[in-house]
């Protein structure tokens, strides 16, 4: 049997609702938060992302629907539950914080603010999504790695499509160019593939909890101090 079909039936949660709900919660921010708020700006990419991940679902694009889903569902949350922090009384992951306090800087740029959250999202939630996936699905991370592989093309597509809308354009070269030269030592295929593997490094501690909090934390630690670099005001 196929490792995409392994585990299709053994999922109770309607993943697909759970799609329309963190969609629906992204469209509420998008409606409630300033344009040009930091966190406003990421909004909208993932918004794009995770609309363009729902449509290949529905198209049959994905080797295996629910897994997939599943893992976008899982993702989507880790980030909706940083925001709810982040605009509440609670205290967002490490890697969200850089994002959350200088969202409103008016020397960091919007393509600054859409790749700091990139950031913290794939370099650190996307991990943690996975584990929770596989704990949801019950499988293995291995089970999941050509629906990882596929969202991942599409990330990279919207990066790419990012830098350009996002990037200032020839009338701003004293702005561009130190921004370049800044946004070039991030690396989304980079990200992506430390991801993996600290996915699969995290799922072969969960029976070792307080090493793998320490894993955990370590992570979240490393992504925010990316994130800040990334948000070096211009």
């Amino acid at each position: 049997m196929p490792r995409s079909e392994q585990f299709t039936t053994s999922v109770e949660t309607p993943v697909d609702t759970a799609v329309d709900d963190v969609l629906a919660r992204m469209r509420v921010l998008d409606a409630e938060l300033p344009p040009h708020d930091g966190i406003a700006v990421f909004n909208r990419v993932y918004l794009a992302v995770t609309s363009e991940v729902d449509r290949r679902i529905d198209s049959g694009r994905f080797g295996n629907a629910r897994a997939t889903a599943t893992l976008d569902v899982r993702f989507a949350e880790r980030y909706l539950a940083a925001v709810d922090a982040a605009l509440g009384d609670g205290r967002p992951p490490a890697c969200w914080r850089p994002l959350v306090q200088m969202r409103r800087h008016p020397g960091v740029r919007p393509l600054q603010f859409a790749l700091a959250g990139i950031n913290a999202h794939i370099g650190h939630d996307l991990a943690l999504a996975v584990v929770d996936a596989c704990r949801s699905l019950g499988c293995e991370p291995g089970d999941l790695e050509d629906d990882y592989e596929r969202v991942g093309d599409v990330l990279v597509a919207l990066e790419e499509r990012i830098r350009e809308e996002l990037m200032p354009g020839p009338d701003l070269l004293q702005i561009a160019d130190p921004l370049t030269h800044l946004l070039g030592a991030w690396s989304l295929e980079r990200a992506r593939d430390a991801t993996w593997t600290a996915a699969r490094a995290l799922w072969a501690l969960r029976g070792l909890p307080d090493v793998a909090r320490e894993f955990t934390d370590r992570l979240d630690t490393a992504v925010g101090f990316a994130g800040r670099m990334l948000l070096t005001p211009l």
